[in-house]
């Protein structure tokens, strides 16, 4: 599908859930684990287009193999509602299910046209190109079931709220706002981690050269570690109400779960942002990456296997961005002549050791109002690593 498509929107409408949910008393019952429950949300608003449910084993031997559909759509990381074998040898084939979340209302109902035993470990080494427990992505595959259930869903409104609620956008929602700002071009940008220098630098780069920028930071279920997504979501608010201008940026969540696929998760990235809307999509250093599991340019490095067409949505490269004392401003080695000595370079390790030791990060890595955010919250909890 390219940018100008509808998307798949999955969602029951609403005079349609109460017949639903009374339905749904009566089915089976699966319990949605967070990455599920994630999954869903995505699945429902049609960010996940052309998805319409969790894939079935033909499709998901497909993606895995060639990072595709079986009918030829560019798709690259499996989205399947695991199970254990227990609960799978309870479930029929052409059964309707009631998904149900955490908290124990009704999420969605899904007909079951596939039940298949995945190779889980050659899951692990095709996509996440390792079968390290260490790596938080495969970790979490291999304890979440053994048995994969394949079929479309019907996705019921999520009537809880959270202090993302106002800052979440459906890809119908994104492309009106778009369309009434009168934006022909809009690149997208993905973070899991705080907003620094170097994300402003390539942010504001690109804005040169499109209609607008929409902001779209991932707020679903990270590792431990990771800042939380409520902390980011102010750090963002303050660095946009000082220095970025309100009428070419967009701001929205993506309450999505983050899988550290590293290149395979940076062409789904593109490829949602496609459906939300934005015609580029900047793909940066190590994007969605974690610890050495991946090249540093790995993830631009995979596009090269499709073309811009068939994404629907153009990739802007960038390489690692920092402040050089002697240029007296950012740059990346496409700029800048100076050596490693004279870059502020900081990993995000270093970061939050720093913060945790009550230690501001220098202005040259992050503006003043968001590390004013992030030492607020280290130094109220002491003991996150």
């Amino acid at each position: 599908m390219t940018r100008g498509d509808a998307v798949t929107n999955c969602m029951v409408p609403d005079n349609l859930e109460a017949k639903l949910k009374k339905y749904a008393l009566g089915l089976r019952h699966v319990v949605a684990d967070e990455i599920t429950e994630s999954d869903l949300i995505q699945i429902g608003v049609g960010a996940f287009s052309p998805l319409s449910g969790f894939m079935s084993e033909g499709d998901y031997n497909s993606v895995v193999e060639n990072m595709r559909l079986q009918n030829g759509s560019v798709w690259p990381i499996p989205i399947t509602l695991p199970v254990t074998d227990e609960t799978a040898a309870k479930i029929k084939f052409q059964d309707d299910i009631a998904i149900i979340r955490q908290d124990g209302t009704l999420a969605a109902v899904m007909r079951v046209e596939s039940i298949y035993q995945p190779q889980i470990l050659h899951e692990a080494q095709r996509v996440y190109k390792t079968t390290d427990t260490a790596h938080p992505g495969v970790n979490r595959l291999y304890t979440r079931g053994s048995t994969y259930l394949g079929g479309p869903v019907q996705v019921l409104r999520d009537e809880r709220t959270d202090a993302f609620s106002d800052s979440f956008y459906t890809p119908e929602q994104t492309r009106q706002q778009f369309a009434k700002f009168g934006w022909k071009t809009i690149v997208g940008f993905q973070t899991r981690n705080p907003i620094h220098r170097a994300h402003e630098y390539i942010q504001k780069t690109a804005l040169e050269t499109v209609d607008g920028l929409f902001l779209n930071p991932l707020v679903g279920p990270t590792k431990s570690d990771d800042v939380p997504a409520e902390v980011r979501l102010r750090a963002y608010q303050a660095i946009l109400q000082y220095y970025y201008p309100k009428d070419r940026v967009f701001f929205g969540v993506y309450k999505a779960a983050m899988r550290y696929a590293g290149p395979r998760e940076a062409i789904m990235h593109a490829l949602v942002r496609r459906n939300y809307g934005c015609t580029h999509f900047i793909v940066g250093r190590d994007h969605a990456g974690v610890g050495d599991y991946y090249g540093t340019y790995d993830a631009q490095k995979i596009f090269e296997n499709f073309s811009a067409e068939e994404l629907g949505i153009t990739p802007l490269f960038f390489e690692h961005a920092f402040y050089c004392r002697k240029c007296s401003g950012m740059a990346t080695t496409k700029s800048c002549p100076h050596s490693e000595t004279d870059r502020v370079i900081l990993s995000g390790t270093k970061v939050r050791q720093m913060l945790r030791e009550g230690i501001a990060p220098p202005p040259e890595f992050s503006r003043a109002e968001v590390v004013d955010v992030l030492m607020e919250h280290y130094q109220h909890h002491p003991s996150i690593r």
